[in-house]
């Protein structure tokens, strides 16, 4: 590519001066990373050569030394009007040429533990930046500054426009993305958590169609009216700042920040694409045929949820499923188990590999298994587990799902269980605190297009317990009928944890109560629990009917277990 020549244009995102032109004839935008060969016309568009050289280039500003530029100083950037003041908040310095001209520009990055962790130096005449440091784990700039004790946090694409939007609006909360509007996504998402914990979040991009674009990206990481978008005359912060024009862009900022809001009312005559194209739905099948066969799978946008008595193995169920989707699917899994430490989450995964319960004390195995095990786990990272460590409410555990979601992109995230959520908070009326909770999932699950499986108790019932294989139906869910009204999946488990006979004492039954996807209903699996392995099984039909005629057909509790399966 060689030296670059000058700044041009550019015709795929409408920036005035990002492409860049090499004495090799090709361009390479850094707002929108469109790379361009010479005679694009000639050698046609290839792909293969585009990344390649677009990885190249990138690479040309990740983690170099800076030990090339020397005698950094503070400095007001007058050519910008940003005053020594600001420059001395943001930690920003600059460094000289002989002739007194400014050279470059050093910005702090820091990380979510506001240290300062890296650096990334700009150069003014080519407008090339390079990092060094710890670039990786570095939040947005200027994040360190800032709390969420101001109800307004306003972000920039670049650390000059973050500067002089906050020197525009005096004591604001201003930051920024670290590279351009095509980081944007990404960057947010890095530090959506800092971002979520203002009332309102300010989006401040380039008034070009790469900008909006970007904003709208983002504004989706927040729930609906959290976010605004502000429009503005001139394209960018530092325009207003070097045009004398600080009124116009406070005025703008005050008047013309609109809150983002999806459309949301369609008229169904304009509908017929729409419903002629058969829709695509990310579903990911059960581990158990017959289940699977009433249910088609578990669905992303669903609520679903497993009810059964103590004891009756809920949450080795939706572990088995949870590890079921890591090893079947691409998708991220977020797993909040609130009676159990994530040590324990942990080791019971990696024992659902391994086929031995890892987590009991008297279970035996070589580093080289747990070292598989943990390695399959752990794979791309994909499985991000709760800490509940201390205290906490509902409403902070709704943003724990809503960051395992926007922040960690997991599309299957499971809740066990509600019951003790309710328990730990002073709701009072224990129904209408379920309801509650419910409604508060429910939308969940609607804004953040996900799947929620959560684990919930159940209430007492006369003429037998739960815990001795009595059967579930959904009259028998804790509270009103919230959970019941509010879920697009019911299961219910039902075993005989009592048992004399240790075969029927391990298997549990699989009760579809409520589909709201087929409406199908009845028995599901039998899922026999094997105690050497710590695994689940689905058992066969014909397995059933062998183990009733050596024997087990003895007692009116396994006879009537086991026939329920043969009659449906």
């Amino acid at each position: 590519m060689g030296k670059w020549q000058k700044h041009l244009a550019c015709k795929e995102c409408g920036s005035s001066d990002a492409n860049t032109l090499y004495e090799d004839g090709s361009h390479w935008c850094y707002s929108c990373h469109t790379y361009t060969p010479r005679d694009k016309e000639e050698k046609g568009d290839n792909n293969s050569m585009s990344t390649s050289i677009a990885s190249s280039v990138r690479g040309q500003f990740e983690q170099t030394s800076l030990k090339y530029v020397t005698d950094l100083k503070l400095s007001a950037l007058t050519d910008r009007g940003i005053t020594l003041e600001t420059c001395k908040k943001y930690g920003v310095k600059i460094s000289t040429n002989d002739d007194g001209e400014i050279t470059h520009h050093q910005y702090p990055y820091y990380d979510k533990h506001n240290s300062l962790v890296a650096y990334k130096i700009r150069e003014v005449a080519t407008k090339n930046f390079r990092t060094s440091g710890e670039w990786h784990v570095t939040g947005l700039f200027g994040q360190h500054l800032f709390n969420s004790s101001a109800k307004f946090v306003t972000v920039c694409e670049g650390e000059l426009d973050a500067m002089a939007a906050h020197q525009m609006l005096g004591n604001y909360p201003v930051v920024s993305i670290r590279n351009g509007a095509g980081s944007a996504l990404k960057d947010c998402k890095r530090s959506l958590q800092f971002l979520d914990s203002f009332d309102n979040v300010v989006l401040c991009f380039d008034s070009d169609d790469v900008g909006r674009k970007a904003a709208q990206e983002v504004a989706d990481l927040f729930s609906p009216g959290k976010c605004h978008i502000l429009t503005t005359a001139l394209k960018d912060p530092c325009d207003y700042l070097v045009q004398r024009k600080t009124k116009d862009f406070v005025s703008e900022w005050f008047n013309n920040k609109k809150k983002y809001a999806p459309d949301g009312i369609i008229c169904i005559t304009d509908m017929w694409d729409t419903l002629t194209q058969r829709e695509e739905i990310i579903s990911v099948d059960y581990p158990w045929s017959a289940t699977q066969r009433l249910t088609y799978g578990m669905r992303i946008g669903e609520l679903c949820t497993f009810a059964a008595g103590t004891g009756a193995g809920k949450s080795t169920t939706v572990r088995e499923l949870a590890y079921h989707i890591l090893m079947k699917s691409p998708y991220n899994i977020g797993m909040l188990f609130l009676e159990e430490s994530v040590k324990r989450t942990g080791l019971a995964l990696l024992g659902i590999h391994a086929n031995k319960p890892m987590h009991l004390p008297t279970c035996e195995y070589t580093q080289e298994e747990f070292k598989e095990a943990f390695d399959a786990v752990s794979m791309d990272r994909r499985v991000f587990l709760f800490d509940h460590f201390g205290s906490w409410g509902i409403d902070q555990l709704l943003s724990r799902v809503r960051f395992m979601a926007k922040g960690m992109d997991c599309k299957f995230i499971f809740l066990d269980h509600i019951s003790i959520i309710v328990s730990s908070q002073e709701f009072g009326d224990e129904r209408r605190a379920i309801d509650e909770v419910m409604t508060k999932l429910r939308m969940l699950v609607q804004e953040l297009n996900i799947h929620l499986g959560i684990v919930t108790h159940l209430k007492r019932v006369a003429n037998g317990g739960h815990e001795e294989g009595h059967h579930v139906s959904l009259s028998h869910l804790r509270g009103s009928q919230g959970i019941a009204q509010l879920s697009d999946m019911v299961l219910g488990l039902e075993r005989d944890s009592q048992n004399a006979d240790e075969l029927i004492r391990n298997t549990t039954l699989v009760r579809v109560l409520k589909n709201r996807f087929s409406g199908d209903t009845g028995p599901a699996s039998y899922l026999r629990y094997d105690r050497k392995t710590g695994r689940q099984t689905e058992l066969d039909p014909a397995e059933l009917e062998e183990e009733e005629e050596e024997g087990n057909e003895d007692t009116d509790t396994n006879s009537e277990m086991f026939n329920n399966i043969m009659e449906n």
